[in-house]
């Protein structure tokens, strides 16, 4: 008996810590695939479960069928891979943390075709986290715009899968009418039914923090100012810059104007006259600039990674804070496992549920000499 329970506890212990074969995913290098190798055994810690305050208005659970049509619900949507899961899982507990009614969220997590199973794990990933937690995982094919994706000034800007927000509206069931999308890097320090209820006025389609003080220009070449054909899409307009990491979207008008369309024209214009150079961001800048739903600023302080081509540190820009973004280069959980933090990235820590390697060995050793 003594011998035999040591057996499976020296056998678990080696799973843990000895599997053979890790889960693969691919980056893209020089227009070609490379395989990259992801730990084989990816653990998160469970987060605690946070429940509504009672002015939260009552789901219906009678039918599971049309769960996410419900339209009590905040729709939120994010892509997820292997690459950046730590911050998603980091983005998530943040805001199931902060909101008023965490059991009224339906999270939308968009993966890419390119490794089918990785759903299923990204479900397993998730739900061990999140055991309560209302969402789906979507894929999303990236033959949509594998002819379409033109080399940028950053080699992850590349990524397919960064384009899927523009097909969020025939990603999602066509019941849902509004998502907030949020992208990877990001923690929210505030309540997000604050965000869901910011109204699109008139016509418009998106709202999003803009930042009129930018110089809009540099977002396009010298080609595309100089062509009145191009330049003239902004005539009569006052088109500022916006970062389409943190957007709330009316998918109804989305599909009434067939938004997606008109982006992906705009990127095929891309692929024969190089009329910008900063990957997904143009598109939305040229099919939506001058028309957003401006949002506060405090819902998007972005630009904490540093720039697209340095790892650089940044400070929190001036006035409240309800979303922090590590967009840039430098991502929060890089920086804190090489030990070179930049100050704004202990403010992501606190929301960081991976669980090291190093910790699962100690805690295997711990058991099998406990047993012992």
């Amino acid at each position: 008996m003594f011998l035999s329970r040591s057996f499976v506890l020296v056998f678990s212990a080696c799973f843990l810590l000895c599997q053979a074969k890790g889960i693969r995913s691919f980056a893209r290098e020089n227009g070609y695939e490379t395989e990259v190798e992801v730990a084989s055994f990816v653990q998160f810690r469970e987060a605690p479960e946070y429940r509504n305050q009672k002015k939260c208005s009552l789901l219906d659970t009678s039918n599971v069928a049309m769960a996410s049509c419900d339209p009590s619900l905040v729709h939120i949507a994010m892509t997820i891979d292997w690459h950046y899961l730590r911050g998603s899982i980091a983005a998530l507990h943040s805001v199931v943390k902060h909101t008023s009614c965490p059991q009224n969220l339906f999270f939308h997590f968009i993966a890419s075709d390119a490794r089918l199973e990785s759903r299923d794990e990204f479900e397993r990933i998730v739900h061990t986290s999140f055991p309560s937690l209302r969402f789906e995982v979507h894929v999303f094919e990236e033959s949509l715009v594998g002819n379409l994706i033109s080399p940028s000034i950053r080699q992850a800007l590349d990524n397919p899968l960064n384009y899927a927000r523009s097909y969020l509206a025939d990603l999602l069931d066509p019941c849902i009418e509004r998502v907030i999308y949020l992208d990877s890097d990001v923690i929210v320090v505030d309540d997000v039914q604050e965000l869901w209820k910011v109204p699109l006025s008139g016509s418009r389609v998106i709202g999003a923090p803009e930042y009129c003080h930018a110089n809009f220009t540099r977002y396009f070449s010298y080609e595309f100012w100089s062509s009145a054909e191009f330049s003239e899409v902004f005539q009569g307009k006052r088109p500022c810059y916006f970062n389409t990491g943190v957007m709330v979207v009316d998918l109804l008008r989305w599909r009434e104007g067939d938004y997606t369309r008109k982006i992906e024209k705009w990127m095929e214009i891309q692929k024969e006259r190089r009329i910008y150079m900063l990957g997904s961001l143009p598109p939305f800048l040229l099919v939506f600039g001058g028309d957003v739903e401006a949002i506060e600023h405090r819902w998007n302080q972005h630009g904490l990674g540093g720039d697209n081509l340095r790892n650089s540190c940044r400070t929190l820009h001036p006035g409240s804070v309800s979303l922090l973004h590590w967009s840039g280069k430098g991502k929060p959980w890089t920086r804190l496992d090489a030990k070179k933090p930049c100050s704004v990235d202990f403010l992501w820590a606190p929301y960081d549920l991976y669980i090291p390697p190093q910790q699962k060995r100690i805690a295997a050793t711990g058991t099998i000499n406990s047993s012992f």
